[in-house]
C-alpha cells in the first residue's frame, strides 16, 4: 500500500505501526523501514524483512531533541550537536536506557538516535506516539532506497505500506558519530560533514574504516562497519581519475562479457559500454549523493558482468559519496 503524505495517510501508517506492522517512511536522507522501537517483535520483523545481520544495530528516530533523555543518557557533546544539527541528517550514539529493547541495539549498551528533518517522518513519530527504529528501506547489503517505488520493489507484501514523500533530498544515509568514549568518532560520513562537526567539537576524529578496508586483526568500532553495503550484484570496480584515463583502463581490462559504466554528467562520450548511467557533475558531491543510489539500482537491474564507476575523492559531502562508492566496490578502488 502507498499512503499519501497527508494527515490521513500518516494517521493510517501510524495505526499500522502501533499494531506492530512495518511501515516505510520518507526522510531527508533515504527511505526508512520503520517499526515501533519499543516493540521487540516488530523490530525483529525489520531484521527479517531486510535480511539484516542481527549484530547490526538500528537507528531510533525521535520527533524532537528533547526526547533524547527518554531513551539515552546524553552528554554535553550530544546537546551541542543536537542544537546545531537537529532536525537533520545526523545520528549520535549514546549509552542507552533500559526502555530500548536489546534487539534494537544488537545487545550493546548504546543506542543510535536521530531527529530527522523530513516533516512527514517527524509527524509520523508524533501521531504514532512511539520512537521509530528505521534502518534504510532496502535489502541488506544492496543500494538504499530513495523513492517509494524503490521500497515497493524491495519489499512488496512484506510491509504494511509506504508513505510517499517523493524523492529524498540528500540521497545518502545520515552521518553517524559515536559519543561513547573520551573522543567523538565519526563512523559514517553524510551530509553533516566532519568539517561542520569540528566547528562544534574540534576533537572529532574519523574512523579509519570510513576510507580504508580494515585488516583482519584491526578493531571494528561499530558492527555495521564489518558488513557489506550498497553493493550491486555483479563485480563493481571504482576508478579514480579523469574520464579519459578511466576509459583507457576499461578498454584494456574489460575483456569478458558485457559491462556497464557509471560516470559524471557530460562525460558519457568517453566510454563505450553496454549500459551507461550518470550520477551528477564532477565536483558536485551534493548532486552526486542525491543521485548515487538511483544510479546503482539502475545498473543492478542491467544484465552485465561488471560495473565500472568513475569516482573522485573529496572532503565534505564528497567524503560521504566516496565512502559509499568504496563500500559498493568492496574497497576495490583503483587510481587511473
Amino acid at each position: 500500500m502507498i499512503w499519501s503524505n497527508t494527515y490521513e495517510g500518516i494517521s493510517e501508517a501510524a495505526e499500522a505501526l502501533r499494531k506492530g506492522n512495518l511501515v516505510a517512511l520518507p526522510t531527508e536522507t533515504v527511505y526508512g523501514l520503520g517499526a515501533d522501537a519499543l516493540n521487540p517483535d516488530a523490530v525483529a520483523a525489520v531484521f527479517r524483512a531486510k535480511g539484516r545481520p542481527a549484530d547490526n544495530p538500528l537507528i531510533v528516530h525521535i520527533a524532537d531533541a528533547s526526547e533524547m533523555e527518554k531513551y539515552a543518557y546524553p552528554n554535553e557533546w550530544a546537546y551541542r550537536l543536537a542544537e546545531e544539527f537537529w532536525p537533520g541528517p545526523l545520528t549520535v550514539i549514546l549509552p542507552k536506557r533500559d526502555i530500548i529493547p536489546s534487539i534494537v541495539s544488537a545487545g550493546l549498551d548504546s543506542v543510535a538516535l536521530r531527529c530527522p528533518a523530513h516533516p512527514v517522518a517527524r509527524e509520523l513519530i508524533r501521531v504514532s506516539g512511539c520512537p521509530i527504529a528505521a534502518p534504510s528501506a532496502n535489502i541488506s547489503g544492496k543500494p538504499s532506497g530513495t523513492t517509494a517505488e524503490h521500497v515497493l520493489h524491495d519489499f512488496k507484501e512484506r510491509i504494511a505500506g509506504v508513505i510517499d514523500g517523493g524523492p529524498c533530498a540528500c540521497g545518502l544515509e545520515s552521518t553517524v558519530v559515536s559519543l561513547l568514549g573520551d573522543h567523538p568518532i565519526l563512523l559514517r560520513p553524510g551530509f553533516v560533514t566532519p568539517e561542520q562537526i569540528r566547528q562544534v567539537i574540534p576533537s572529532l576524529t574519523v574512523a579509519k574504516a570510513v576510507v580504508e578496508e580494515l585488516g583482519k586483526d584491526e578493531a571494528i568500532l561499530s558492527p555495521g562497519l564489518a558488513h557489506r553495503h550498497y553493493a550491486p550484484s555483479c563485480e563493481t570496480i571504482g576508478l579514480i581519475g579523469s574520464a579519459e584515463n578511466a576509459a583507457e583502463y576499461i578498454a584494456s581490462h574489460a575483456t569478458e562479457g558485457p559491462y556497464a559504466v557509471m560516470c559524471f554528467d557530460g562525460e558519457e562520450s568517453f566510454f563505450c559500454a553496454d549500459r551507461i548511467v550518470t550520477y551528477g557533475h564532477r565536483g558536485t558531491p551534493a548532486e552526486q549523493g542525491e543521485r548515487l543510489f538511483d544510479a546503482l539500482r539502475f545498473l543492478d537491474e542491467a544484465s552485465v558482468c561488471r560495473i565500472y564507476i568513475n569516482a573522485e575523492c573529496g572532503d565534505g559531502v564528497g567524503l560521504a559519496v566516496y565512502n559509499r562508492l568504496l563500500r559498493s566496490c568492496g574497497f576495490r578502488m583503483i587510481r587511473v
